[in-house]
């Protein structure tokens, strides 16, 4: 009797230690690959600008991988990936009077600030989620082109159809790394960048 017990303390134990591994490994690998970073930045900026935090981390996650000095091909810059004619066009609109792209797009304070408040118009003038963020990826003037024509859109509303794949597969991105940090949000003190 005493042996059987020892034993299936041996297998709990075993069990449990195995357990405490396969969690520390679930967490070695959410921070790798789904970093927390620039947490007060985007909470301030995400209450600011009305915007759901797992949201702007899901948009930096898909846009730069939290890599500041970030530069598309396209030639935008920084963690939310803005377009100098963009941030020009927005600095003023955000209390940036005395805006510089090349010294402060790749800020991280300026950049979570000048893409939070993009990310938030395009919401309010769009009023879907998927199709702001179909502007911020292509275009304003794209997106209003596509609803307005019945092969992709046909309430002129929402995008039924997204000619563009990387515009397709952009959306899906920053739906599937939203759900993974609206989970990580409510562990913070597990997961840091």
């Amino acid at each position: 009797m005493r042996k059987k017990r020892s034993i299936a303390l041996k297998i709990l134990l075993c069990a449990f230690v195995l357990f405490v591994i396969a969690i520390i490994g679930v967490i070695f690998l959410v921070n790798r690959y789904y970093p927390l970073r620039y947490v007060d930045l985007v909470n301030e900026h995400a209450e600011m600008f009305d915007l759901e935090p797992e949201l702007v981390f899901a948009v930096i996650h898909a846009e730069s991988r939290f890599n500041s000095s970030a530069v598309s091909r396209a030639g935008a810059s920084g963690l939310m990936q803005i377009m100098e004619s963009t941030a020009y066009w927005l600095a003023p609109q955000t209390g940036l009077d005395d805006f510089n792209y090349e010294d402060q797009i790749f800020d991280p304070a300026v950049n979570i600030r000048l893409g939070t408040f993009y990310l938030n118009m395009l919401i309010d003038r769009f009023g879907d989620v998927d199709v702001a963020l179909a502007a911020y990826n292509a275009g304003s003037g794209r997106v209003r082109g596509w609803l307005g024509d019945p092969e992709f859109s046909e309430d002129g509303l929402t995008l039924d159809h997204i000619p563009f794949p990387e515009t397709r597969n952009y959306i899906e991105r920053v739906a599937s790394n939203r759900r993974i940090y609206a989970i990580i949000l409510r562990f913070p003190f597990l997961f840091r960048g």
